[in-house]
């Protein structure tokens, strides 16, 4: 198993003082023993959060997957003026602290916005969450047109990690970033392209299609 290179201090960590634990418990009584087994859980769920295993990602360049692993919560026509400058279609991701939190490209194309707002730590599932947490946004141009995709942080989240830089090139599933704990993910689309999945539905970050680039009506 793969672990995201975020997660890699906190797993040492947690092992170090798990295995101090257990050798302490064979002196120390009782108390100790039942603490090992505790810090040996948490370590083990924490190397499973940070887990980041490989994905199958379909083929085709007029395709848009899922960034994310997690629920579809939300699905919308909303106005985003940072990249878009207008009208867009809003897929909005909810990622519980039991799902994969790497997040990953939808489409190939050039990193051509970039932008970090500090904020707060309202529930992931808000919808006001969008607007006031602390988020990071990466504009991608594809040759279908722009997407954007807004890392957000949820209720217990405190670290956006976001990996490409302005102008770098992307491919559809390359790994863009990660964040910690419960969050959100947001994936901003042209209005007129045509959406393939429902609210409710679970998405596979990488694999997911979500929807697919359509030509502009006449």
């Amino acid at each position: 198993m793969r672990f995201a290179k975020e997660g890699y201090p906190f797993i040492m960590i947690g092992l170090l003082i798990s295995v101090a634990t257990w050798l302490q418990s064979t002196t120390l009584g009782e108390w100790s023993t039942i603490l090992a087994i505790c810090l040996t859980i948490l370590t083990i769920f924490v190397a499973w959060f940070f887990r980041d295993p490989s994905r199958n990602i379909p083929s085709g360049e007029d395709i848009t997957i899922s960034p994310a692993d997690g629920k579809i919560i939300a699905i919308s026509e909303i106005d985003e003026p940072s990249f878009f400058g207008g009208s867009c279609q809003r897929i909005t991701i909810f990622l519980s602290i039991f799902n994969v939190h790497v997040q990953r490209a939808p489409m190939a194309g050039k990193v051509t916005h970039r932008d970090y707002r500090s904020g707060e730590y309202l529930a992931a599932w808000n919808d006001k969450a969008s607007e006031k947490n602390e988020q990071s946004s990466v504009g991608i141009s594809t040759k279908h047109g722009n997407i954007l995709v807004r890392q957000i942080a949820g209720l217990i989240a405190r670290r956006i990690v976001t990996y490409p830089k302005l102008n770098s090139d992307l491919k559809a599933g390359e790994r863009i970033g990660l964040i910690r704990f419960g969050s959100r993910v947001d994936l901003f689309i042209p209005s007129h392209w045509k959406i393939e999945c429902s609210v409710g539905d679970t998405s596979i970050g990488g694999s997911t299609i979500l929807a697919r680039p359509t030509p502009l009506a006449n």
